[in-house]
């Protein structure tokens, strides 16, 4: 057998150790003559960070406070580069997200197993619509007591936790928006898309510090839990939370005590009207509610259609491609899609079957009984307003339409179908005081007229592109500002130049 000496065995250990990101094991590793390692800060009291062999790199950890602790070292780095360096590391990221949107889309389809892979790929090179430090302008007042700034400062660490229906994406347009701001972030994901955000993280993370020497700017869980999601909330070096995904987690991180930037549950709802252009509005309402396979928060879930044009709408609908159900269909379907039973006081409550979110519309009409469902984009069909697929934030490809008697109880009705979340509502019409009346009914965060939903966020109207949006908190799409404390500098008397 080959021996081999004790300085080949060190580094050989020491490569190893390397690799794993563990600084601690490779302190432990040096001669016995070195000084001895620092132990851990008080702020890092999880028995986590004593342990050997757990540390991380490229932003990928197993543990909050080792994630924690490195964002922290990044921050401080990234605050030495200046707003400049804020730039670099946003056009880093979306050169590489835009890069590698093809081999990315298809892997976190393959991970969450919803959605469609073309609009995967879409939601990837569109990050470039996601604004940067441009947004960040300060504030200047000058009068005869002199001058004072206001400017937008970083936070420091941001805790965000991710949603399974678009992991790269929020990630990625958090990382923009955040980063712009001066902040490092950890990352959350949903275990669903754990895979998929550490893959981009690692990615951005090895890119960064390639061209800046920056490593662990951008920080997610390997392995995420509820516990290391309480973690974050409780870990000392985050500042802030920055939560995109269901009510649970939007409740948890409010008690955290933590301020909270919450993008919260929506049911956005579309009414139709007597005056509207009913083919417009069709290929307009099923641009939105297929794209992804109606997983976007902003997707038309439900429509309200006066009787008048009713029948036009649905055969409309027809004419752009989407496959009307009939009763019996929309029955057999929900009978699928909702698991129905009775609760307290008599009440039915219907449970979402999981199993149908995002799949492919030609899923859900074989579903319904259609033996050879053509290829299509939407099912749709007629229902009430009481109706599971109404009421539920169902994130499937399939569109219920309520016949109503008049606009007032379209709005009315879409208002209670909305359930507060004041989150997306659409109107087609060309009839100025329902557009108004139904924007101040509604108070919602995003209100389109006579356009897709996808407008709302910059996608065929004008704007500007964001995955998070805050409608809990109230702060609405989401932009650089959003993540910055504002400060203000104050000189009396002097500097003016009049």
């Amino acid at each position: 057998m080959n021996t081999i000496d004790q300085d080949t065995l060190r580094s050989v250990v020491e490569n190893v150790i390397q690799q794993l990101g563990n600084p601690a094991a490779t302190a432990a590793s040096a001669p016995a003559t070195s000084a001895p390692a620092p132990q851990a800060s008080a702020s890092s009291a999880d028995e986590c960070c004593k342990a050997p062999g757990i540390g991380g790199k490229h932003g990928v950890f197993a543990h909050v406070c080792q994630a924690s602790e490195a964002a922290h070292n990044a921050f401080l780095q990234l605050k030495d580069l200046g707003i400049e360096g804020r730039k670099r590391v946003i056009e880093i990221v979306k050169e590489t997200c835009m890069a590698n949107a093809e081999p990315w889309g298809k892997f976190e389809l393959d991970e969450t197993k919803i959605g469609r892979l073309d609009h995967k790929i879409e939601k990837l090179q569109i990050v470039g619509h996601v604004p940067g430090v441009e947004w960040l302008t300060p504030n200047a007042m000058s009068g005869d007591n002199g001058i004072t700034l206001e400017e937008f400062a970083p936070f420091g660490v941001i805790g965000a936790i991710l949603p399974v229906t678009h992991s790269v994406p929020t990630l990625t347009g958090n990382v923009i928006s955040m980063v712009a701001a001066g902040n490092a972030i950890v990352f959350n994901p949903h275990p669903g898309g754990a895979k998929s955000a550490v893959m981009a993280t690692r990615a951005y993370n090895q890119a960064i510090e390639r061209e800046l020497g920056i490593d662990n700017l951008i920080c997610t869980i390997e392995e995420p839990t509820i516990e290391t999601f309480e973690k974050i909330c409780k870990n000392e070096n985050i500042t802030l939370m920055a939560i995109t995904g269901g009510p649970a987690v939007v409740d948890a991180a409010m008690k955290s005590g933590k301020r909270s930037v919450c993008a919260g549950p929506g049911n956005p709802v579309v009414v139709v009207d007597e005056s509207a252009n009913l083919d417009k509005a069709a290929i307009n309402i099923i641009a939105g509610a297929a794209f992804d396979n109606n997983l976007l928060c902003i997707g038309e879930k439900s429509v309200f259609v006066v009787d008048s044009v009713f029948e036009p709408f649905m055969q409309a609908m027809e004419r752009a491609g989407a496959t009307r159900l009939n009763a019996n269909q929309v029955d057999s379907l929900t009978n699928i899609a909702f698991d129905i039973s009775t609760g307290a006081g008599g009440c039915a409550q219907a449970a979402l079957n999981r199993d149908l979110i995002g799949v492919d519309a030609a899923i859900l009409a074989g579903h319904a009984g259609i033996s050879s469902p053509a290829k299509t984009d939407l099912v749709f069909g007629e229902t009430d307003a009481d109706h599971p697929f109404v009421q539920k934030e169902q994130m499937m490809p399939m569109l219920p339409i309520v016949r109503v008697s008049d606009f007032e109880t379209a709005v009315a009705l879409a208002k209670d179908a909305e359930h507060g979340y004041r989150h997306s509502a659409v109107i087609h019409s060309t009839n100025v005081d329902h557009m108004t009346h139904m924007a101040k009914e509604m108070d919602t965060t995003i209100f389109v007229k006579n356009g897709s939903s996808v407008a709302g966020l910059g996608l065929g109207g004008e704007g500007y592109l964001s995955y998070s949006i805050a409608t809990t908190t109230g702060e609405g799409i989401t932009t650089p500002k959003t993540f910055t404390r504002i400060r203000r500098c104050v000189m009396v008397e002097n500097l003016r130049i009049i």
